[in-house]
């Protein structure tokens, strides 16, 4: 990967965006594309938009959500804990002992989530794991109500403690990665086109929102009214002992992107994203989904009159947990995918299935 590419990436990790709460991350996509785009514009809803070719009369929109799952702070005890409810999809099974980052109009306060020590519980407490989000409190060590009031408001959000490291074979681990390398490979493929004279008009779409119900996709692919949209999502990978269906597809990180197949997917999108990845040598795996898919292409699909919708994902081990791990060559094979579906589309391109 492109060191400046990569710096891109690892900054987009680093910055958190708590659904509903996006307009950092937004304004740091911004700044970064605008040596590569044409046309760089926000909705009122808050998705960002990067386009090549905008005056084209056929259009392309690629959908990378920004935003990932958090928390916001709904009270404040007399003692000074911080009691949260959820933004999105939390597993509470993986938050005892983590660090946070409470977002607070003056600044970013670091908290941790407590749990009552092992030497303290009794024999019932040990052998179960309490999975109740209303029970679950931040400590920032204050004294008390008045101290924490003084730093923290009802509303503010909170994620886990941005940050990323560096693993063997080429993988990262992070919280957010869901969905910030979507986000990433929507720009990345940007860049990669942004001197190429293109037969349609590319929109890439940080989109807002995703995580409680696709809403940001909804909203922009309606104002775009794109002939052709895909989603980059992170996808469930298969290759670790938390997998034990064994009925179910492989997907293994390291092993390319994946290509979604079924209901949810336009065959011809589908057909010219496998070619594009065999022209330009990029290793992928089929993603079989019989069921509709829960990333934005399932509410690009309907957008008005229907769209010709595909799906990549990326291989991700441990989502929606502060430890995300993922492949920079899958990332990076992402874009290069799908530079070259957009680069093959000609005029007479159909898209219609039958």
């Amino acid at each position: 990967m492109q060191p400046k590419s990569k710096s891109f990436l690892y900054k987009l990790l680093s910055t958190p965006s708590p659904t509903g709460f996006e307009q950092r991350i937004q304004r740091l996509v911004s700044n970064h594309m605008r040596p590569y785009a044409d046309l760089i514009e926000g909705d009122l809803h808050g998705n960002l938009i990067v386009a090549l070719n905008p005056k084209a009369k056929r259009k392309i929109m690629l959908a990378g959500h920004c935003d990932q799952i958090g928390f916001m702070v709904k009270h404040i005890s007399d003692e000074g804990f911080i009691w949260v409810a959820p933004l999105g999809g939390v597993d509470a099974g993986v938050l005892y002992g983590a660090a946070v980052t409470i977002h607070a109009k003056s600044g970013p306060i670091g908290g941790v989530i407590g749990r009552k020590p092992i030497h303290l519980q009794k024999k019932e407490e040990r052998n179960r794991l309490e999975t109740e989000l209303d029970k679950i409190w931040i400590d920032i060590g204050a004294k008390d109500k008045k101290e924490a009031a003084k730093l923290i408001e009802i509303g503010d959000a909170v994620t886990f403690e941005a940050g990323v490291r560096d693993f063997l074979n080429e993988c990262i681990v992070s919280p957010g990665m869901d969905d910030r390398v979507g986000l990433f490979v929507a720009m990345e493929t940007v860049r990669l086109l942004a001197r190429t004279k293109l037969a349609v008009g590319l929109y890439a779409v940080s989109t807002v929102q995703e995580e409680v119900g696709l809403r940001g996709a909804m909203t922009s692919a309606f104002g775009i009214e794109p002939e052709v949209g895909i989603a980059i999502d992170v996808t469930h990978a298969s290759d670790n002992p938390g997998n034990d269906d064994k009925k179910q597809a492989t997907c293994k990180v390291g092993s390319g992107p994946t290509i979604s197949r079924g209901p949810t997917v336009n065959p011809i999108v589908e057909k010219k994203l496998i070619a594009a990845a065999k022209k330009a040598k990029v290793p992928y795996q089929i993603a079989p989904a019989a069921t509709l898919l829960g990333n934005d292409a399932r509410a690009i699909q309907v957008s008005r009159a229907g769209v010709a919708t595909g799906s990549i994902g990326i291989p991700n081990r441990y989502m929606h947990t502060q430890a995300e791990l993922c492949s920079l060559k899958d990332i990076e094979n992402a874009a290069k995918l799908l530079a070259t579906f957009v680069r093959d589309i000609s005029a007479k391109t159909s898209f219609k299935p039958f």
